[in-house]
């Protein structure tokens, strides 16, 4: 029997696409995600749209009883949210008080395919980790090798002496929801971190835009 309440983790940040992208491939996986979290009983936190991938797994992790927050920018609500809204939306001021925002509620980070916006999010929180800002695990949903090319390069930083060998182990990947909980779940960091994880404070991260957008 499976044991639905084993999961380290309370809750689950995916970034993913506002499109669903050409192939079936891509929604299925969002959906199987969806899935798995429900299976442990893992809380969802998203980019609060209600198209796309993002509606995909949100509507499924909110259908199978879990929580579900979507975190999103004012400017994006017209384009991403359509029709009734699924489980809690937190709308924000700008994209670094909504990445600022998931980061403190998630425990650990998943990319499932995605234009500019998912790779750039998910870079951050790997870039968060290298600093010593958070020590959650940080995956990438590789669908039928979506992730390669991006996998590649990373390991081409390390040949060329860019990113240290210890850093690129920051980044895990898997091409099923299954194998990369389970990878994020045994995840232990091992990397040295740029600066203390204690002289970092998500409560400033967090505070960063509003002094910046007083508005």
């Amino acid at each position: 029997m499976e044991d639905n309440t084993s999961s380290k983790f309370k809750r689950v940040c995916v970034f993913c696409g506002s499109t669903p992208g050409h192939r079936k491939v891509f929604s299925d996986a969002a959906i199987d995600l969806g899935n798995e979290l429900v299976k442990r009983k893992m809380d969802l936190v998203y980019g609060g749209g209600s198209v796309g991938l993002m509606g995909l797994i949100s509507q499924r992790v909110y259908d199978g009883g879990c929580h579900v927050l979507g975190v999103i920018p004012r400017a994006l609500v017209p384009l991403e949210i359509s029709g009734e809204t699924v489980g809690e939306v937190r709308i924000v001021s700008d994209m670094h008080e909504r990445k600022a925002e998931m980061a403190r509620e998630a425990d650990a980070f998943i990319a499932l395919p995605g234009g500019y916006g998912t790779m750039e999010e998910m870079l951050e929180m790997i870039t968060w980790s290298q600093l010593g800002i958070h020590k959650k695990p940080v995956g990438l949903l590789n669908v039928d090798g979506y992730y390669n090319c991006l996998l590649a390069l990373f390991d081409n930083g390390v040949e060329e002496g860019f990113i240290k060998p210890g850093a690129r182990q920051i980044v895990l990947s898997a091409p099923t929801a299954k194998e990369l909980l389970m990878k994020l779940e045994q995840y232990t960091p091992s990397h040295d971190h740029v600066a203390p994880h204690e002289s970092w404070q998500m409560e400033q991260l967090g505070n960063y835009p509003r002094e910046h957008n007083p508005q």
